[in-house]
């Protein structure tokens, strides 16, 4: 349900950037690194849109995937203590109160 309503959100947005720029067919110079283009500002608009959906995704991605090895690796340091954990003959406690030899 949730990833049904992330969708929806972005398609709205996309759907009203692509009707905020269908409406404006004016040419535009756009500058960028290398070069110059002529672009009607419909098309530039969609196309910067989608550029920065994309790289937001990567970007966001890159991050999850990051968070999934570093889980991963826990889980896997966990598994292994918990199993030398089973081989020690005497269990480890510990008590609240100190115990005092005497």
């Amino acid at each position: 349900m949730k990833y049904l309503l992330i969708f929806l959100l972005v398609l709205v947005i996309f759907i009203i950037s692509i009707t905020l720029g269908a409406h404006n067919d004016q040419v535009v110079s756009f500058n960028y690194l290398l070069a110059q283009g002529q672009y009607r500002v419909s098309t530039l608009v969609a196309t910067l849109f989608a550029a920065g959906f994309v790289l937001g995704w990567a970007i966001c991605g890159l991050f999850w995937l990051r968070l999934r090895v570093s889980l991963a690796n826990s889980q896997r340091k966990l598994k292994r203590l918990q199993q030398q954990m089973g081989q020690v003959e005497e269990p480890v406690t510990t008590s609240p109160v100190p115990v005092v030899k005497e």
